[in-house]
């Protein structure tokens, strides 16, 4: 089963509550993503993305990953 722009804004939004958080894409695999919280500010960009992998809990993980690909933009708020 494809997973959904929707499906992804929710595993975000699980893990960064008070977060600007857009997601774009209607193929099932192929998403952007920006994400916009707090709690990126003092990281670096790895630091950022490797928190939004985290919360998307195993969606991406090897060939059997529901979301095939993600083209992410962090940061802290201005």
């Amino acid at each position: 089963m494809p997973i959904e722009a929707r499906d992804i804004e929710a595993l975000l939004r699980a893990s960064f509550p008070n977060a600007r958080i857009s997601v774009q894409g209607d193929d099932g695999a192929h998403f952007a993503a920006e994400v916009i919280d707090e709690s990126f500010r003092g990281l670096n960009r790895v630091q950022q993305q490797r928190a939004v992998y985290a919360a998307l809990k195993g969606k991406m993980d090897g060939a059997q990953g529901e979301l095939h690909a993600l083209a992410l933009t962090t940061k802290a708020p201005d």
